[in-house]
């Protein structure tokens, strides 16, 4: 399949598509949804966006800045029926390559415990203790770029 990568602009048409999206695949399952005051910080982060060649948003992910050499990647989200096709995998070496260009130097995230062997394939290492969030284990992983 055909895809592209694209930076989403905060308060865009395609961040709106993208909160939508995060919503049904990350939120919704947990019976969450998101506040205003949870998306009014993310002008600060970077949104990143894999789409179809018909412009067709598939998965999303969002970069968030600690210090200037550390990013924390947050809410990878992919569209179910697309799960399985690597639009994850393309979104995290987009996200590397992105996070690289803003000279940073170390990813971060917080992957749930069923998607931590995805992320170690891609060369993200395990620290630390296991910890719940939102009421679902996860596991701290880092990246050296």
């Amino acid at each position: 399949m055909n895809t592209w990568i694209s930076e989403i602009m905060f308060a865009s048409p395609e961040y709106d598509e993208s909160v939508d999206l995060r919503t049904r695949v990350l939120r919704v399952p947990l019976k969450m949804s998101f506040e205003i005051k949870d998306l009014a910080v993310e002008y600060k982060e970077w949104h990143l966006g894999c789409y179809s060649e018909a412009g067709k948003l598939l998965g999303c992910l969002i970069l968030k800045p600690l210090t200037d050499k550390l990013v924390k990647m947050r809410q990878v989200a992919v569209e179910p029926e697309f799960q399985g096709m690597k639009i994850g995998q393309k979104l995290v070496q987009a996200s590397e390559e992105f996070a690289k260009a803003q000279k940073c130097i170390k990813i971060e995230l917080n992957a749930r415990a069923p998607v931590i062997p995805f992320y170690q394939k891609l060369g993200y290492s395990l620290i630390g203790e296991p910890f719940y969030e939102v009421g679902i284990e996860h596991g701290k992983m880092i990246k050296e770029l």
